[in-house]
């Protein structure tokens, strides 16, 4: 990620980064698993828009000036009892995307004082609007190292196999 991002480009950039991330992968490597405790790329780009729709009402609450504990999430069960691995990762990248472009709507008309409204998440630390963005947009970073991992052991299973 460049430094030269401000957090709303740095936010829309997760689309791309996302986007370069599964070029080229066929719907069977999109949906490949080492196993079935592990996701798949299409199970990480599913939780990542799950993690989007939960930092967009998370965002809104704050916005509010409601006091409620900002929510999490399980995203296990979560990735599994949507049967996740059933869709399309095109599909979800358009539901995460559009996610980002509407934020980001939002993002732009908030003041610096909007961008310093707290919330108390649910490990109870109070976190800022600003800190939520950053924190999500880091997030991604993380998966797009877990997606490269899911490619590499998908190769290494394709190499591995012997024909006879």
């Amino acid at each position: 990620m460049s430094q030269s991002l401000d957090p709303i480009d740095s936010y829309l950039h997760t689309y791309e980064q996302l986007q370069e991330a599964i070029s080229g992968l066929s719907d069977e490597q999109l949906k490949w698993k080492a196993n079935d405790t592990q996701w798949s790329v299409t199970e990480v780009l599913t939780h990542l828009a799950d993690h989007n729709i939960v930092v967009s009402f998370r965002i809104r609450e704050v916005l509010s000036g409601s006091d409620v504990r900002l929510p999490a999430f399980s995203q296990d069960p979560w990735v599994a009892g949507q049967k996740a691995n059933e869709g399309k990762a095109s599909d979800v990248l358009d539901i995460f995307r559009n996610l980002l472009i509407y934020n980001s709507l939002l993002f732009r008309r908030l003041t610096p004082d909007d961008w310093n409204k707290t919330g108390v998440n649910f490990k109870g630390e109070t976190v800022t609007i600003a800190a939520i963005v950053q924190a999500f947009t880091a997030h991604v970073q993380v998966h797009l190292k877990q997606i490269d991992r899911i490619k590499q052991g998908e190769i290494s299973s394709q190499n591995s196999s012997c024909t006879i």
